[in-house]
């Protein structure tokens, strides 16, 4: 069995010092035990500078410092974000003049709507698909296909004509919704819409038509405050597909139109990693000066953690 080995001659076996050897990790960068009583200040300085503890001091520090100088600081997301509980936190921070835009996907405004109406949202789906019952809540229907035909009579974008109608018709809840928060506030919230992905497009008193004339309306708001990303950020949250599309075609039709867009921060939360936010928001966009990233967990651990930490550096 010996014979096998008889071309490694380890005679000739070469060792070098670890000292004088370049390392990535230093015990400098090392995370410190907590003490009791800290503020939450500590608590992030006490968070590890490697990896993504670093990464999140830095999206703390860019959304604070776009705020300060007031440039856009863009929250994109899915309807995910507002079944987490998200809500009152994005509202906040609009209200602290951090967040200049939120946009969402269709989805976005079943459970916006819904959260406003009842204080409670998301239908077990597993539970009525099988008895076709799925999707076919008729106040929720009923609500956001109005809101639909005010948008084309209107002539104003779907989150606008939503938040409106929340607002009017005086929802219980309306503290808690992100479209009545912006038209109170007058800060977009854009709507963009994919036809088939939401349960409204099921019901006959959904206007296709309508639909798309005031979700491309969205597209253009959105893409106007888009133009203006420079030294600003924007984040995706929860959309895998729709809001990293979206992102993408704004940022080109910016350039196209001639609006400088080169240095800007882009980062994407989610559970899992996924293809289009890396390529769409946090690769192909920042090419050059800007800085992406990509931050892996919760949204409903995550997005609370950066909004403390902006809030503590307001």
């Amino acid at each position: 069995m010996n014979d096998s080995f008889k071309n490694l001659d380890y005679s000739k076996f070469k060792t070098y010092s670890c000292k004088e050897r370049v390392s990535k990790v230093n015990c400098k960068d090392f995370s410190r035990p907590w003490e009791k009583g800290g503020s939450f200040s500590i608590f992030l300085d006490k968070l590890p500078s490697i990896l993504a503890g670093n990464d999140i001091r830095y999206i703390i520090k860019a959304i604070s410092c776009a705020a300060k100088k007031k440039k856009q600081v863009c929250f994109a997301m899915g309807g995910h974000i507002i079944k987490t509980g998200m809500s009152p936190i994005i509202i906040d921070l609009m209200k602290k003049n951090v967040f200049t835009l939120i946009a969402m996907n269709g989805a976005g405004i079943i459970h916006d709507l819904e959260t406003a109406m009842m204080g409670r949202t998301s239908e077990d789906v597993a539970l009525s698909i099988g008895n076709g019952s799925f999707g076919m809540a008729k106040e929720t229907s009923a609500f956001l296909n109005q809101a639909i035909k005010n948008a084309k009579t209107q002539s104003i974008g779907l989150g606008r004509a939503v938040g409106h109608m929340i607002l009017k018709e005086n929802l219980e809840f309306k503290n808690l919704s992100l479209t009545a928060s912006g038209a109170a506030l007058d800060i977009p919230v854009t709507v963009h819409v994919a036809i088939g992905t939401d349960i409204i497009h099921m019901h006959p008193d959904f206007d296709a038509g309508a639909c798309g004339e005031a979700s491309h309306y969205d597209f253009k708001w959105f893409s106007s405050n888009i133009s203006n990303l420079e030294n600003g950020v924007f984040i995706n949250a929860g959309s895998a597909v729709i809001m990293p599309e979206v992102f993408l075609k704004a940022v080109s039709l910016a350039r196209n139109l001639g609006h400088r867009l080169d240095d800007f921060t882009t980062v994407n939360l989610d559970f899992i990693r996924h293809y289009r936010p890396m390529t769409n928001v946090v690769n192909r966009p920042t090419l050059g000066k800007g800085k992406g990233f990509n931050i892996v967990g919760h949204h409903e651990i995550l997005i609370p953690l950066i909004a403390a930490g902006v809030v503590e550096s307001l």
